[in-house]
């Protein structure tokens, strides 16, 4: 039988921090920012408003952390905070995204020839564009699923919708996802 340990390694740091080892946080930022800022990207479109709701949703995971109780992944009580923490930013903010999707409407993106679509960096511009210009709830479950590895039942706990609507979602995501990309790049992908 496993300890509980093996299965969430990020037991131990929690355990550190509950103790009164607040700089073990540290650690729990280090290991999280990356995929929690693109996490929050997927819901607040925004690249400065997503920093700053970063850096709310980790503060309240340390004011809240001793409530943590050590029964299920660190990690998926840390993105529920992180999904909570976008869904009261974008409530205050939601002029924001008019703003930026008539900046996305004036790009012309015709212009990218194919050669130059399958270098890493263009890739990545068209994916993090296309996040943007999807559904707010399609991009975070996509990001949840493939960026930070949760499964069907770990994504229910975060958002708390049933097993059959993370399903659909996410599977409306992809066929939303590949549309805007072929949209894009005027290009039929193949996948």
């Amino acid at each position: 039988m496993k300890e509980r340990n093996e299965v969430d390694p990020d037991l131990r740091t929690v355990e550190r921090i509950q103790a009164g080892e607040a700089s073990a946080f540290r650690d729990i930022v280090d290991k999280y920012k990356d995929k929690s800022l693109s996490l929050i990207s997927s819901y607040i479109k925004n690249d400065q408003q997503a920093e700053d709701v970063l850096q709310d949703a980790f503060i309240k995971a340390f004011d809240n952390i001793h409530k943590f109780r050590l029964e299920s992944l660190f990690s998926t009580w840390l993105y529920r905070i992180i999904v909570n923490t976008c869904l009261r930013q974008k409530e205050t903010n939601k002029a924001d995204l008019f703003e930026e999707l008539s900046v996305i409407e004036s790009i012309d993106f015709q212009s990218a020839s194919a050669i130059e679509m399958l270098e890493q960096n263009e890739r990545s511009a068209y994916i993090a564009l296309t996040f943007k210009m999807m559904k707010s709830e399609e991009a975070l479950l996509l990001r949840l699923f493939y960026l930070c590895d949760l499964s069907i039942a770990e994504i229910q706990q975060v958002t708390g919708y049933s097993e059959s609507n993370v399903k659909v979602i996410l599977h409306r995501a992809r066929k939303n996802m590949y549309g805007i990309l072929v949209k894009l790049t005027g290009n039929d992908l193949k996948i």
